[in-house]
């Protein structure tokens, strides 16, 4: 494949989305916003084509469908998939789902209902835990971090709507066999839980970023990984397929300024 010599920091991020479902094998994919369903798109088009994607309705769909207005665009339909059928994937660990929380903590905690230290008077009230209490729980989740930052990178998460790796909220007994955490992808780097005693560690830096200015940008401390390097660039091949998933360039649109994917010093 051919390395792209221009790209934007989203297709960057997309790519390195997609690589979060790399060998997961036949299970439910959910990219939750544009980019990240963009990289389960690129991933099952690409790498993985054994994922698999509904049409964010009620069918499973053999091609991902490409975001915003579909035009004359058929989907490829190829079975029914109704919620009964989504949970059995949730609750039995068959998916991996890219979300979206407001913070996200050295456990890997996240929380996207409440910001503050008071949850009955919080300074900043969300949409609640909603779903995540289970899946958090049952099957993987990445997360997704487009503003990296001491404000959604922190210490501790002020509510824990999804479930991390603290010890001291796992009793003896508790079933901890589907809970898995993929990857933090940010607009800085891209990071896991598998360090010395599920620490959090950086795989890869974005272009023209430091490990000290992702340390700075974090609320806990970071390793850094064993063969720890730059986020690999998008091919030409790889951006062919993210225009095809994207015929309106919604990707532009998600990051402020749509800054470039190699950044100036």
């Amino acid at each position: 494949m051919s390395v792209a010599k221009d790209f934007s920091l989203a297709e960057l991020m997309i790519v390195a989305a997609s690589e979060a479902w790399r060998g997961n094998g036949e299970i439910l994919a959910s990219g939750l916003g544009i980019l990240p369903r963009l990289g389960a798109g690129l991933a099952k088009l690409t790498h993985s084509p054994e994922l698999l994607m509904t049409d964010s309705e009620c069918f499973l769909v053999e091609e991902p469908i490409p975001v915003g207005p579909r035009g004359d665009y058929v989907p490829k339909y190829s079975g029914y998939m109704g919620f009964e059928r989504v949970f059995e994937c949730v609750w039995g660990g068959r998916r991996h789902a890219m979300i979206g929380p407001t913070q996200v903590d050295r456990f890997g905690q996240t929380n996207l209902s409440t910001v503050g230290p008071d949850y009955y008077q919080p300074k900043i009230a969300m949409l609640g835990v909603r779903g995540l209490p289970g899946n958090s729980i049952n099957h993987k989740n990445s997360f997704f971090m487009p503003s990296h930052s001491t404000r959604a990178l922190v210490h501790e998460v002020d509510m824990v709507s999804g479930v991390g790796l603290n010890p001291e909220r796992w009793e003896k007994g508790m079933n901890q066999e589907l809970m898995s955490i993929g990857i933090v992808l940010t607009d800085l780097c891209v990071l896991d839980y598998n360090g010395p005693d599920n620490a959090a560690q950086v795989l890869s830096l974005h272009p023209g970023v430091s490990f000290d200015e992702v340390q700075e940008k974090t609320g806990f401390a970071l390793l850094k990984a064993p063969g720890m390097g730059e986020t690999p660039y998008p091919s030409e091949e790889q951006l062919a397929v993210i225009r095809r998933l994207d015929p309106h360039d919604l990707r532009s649109k998600q990051l402020k300024g749509n800054p470039p994917g190699i950044r100036q010093a």
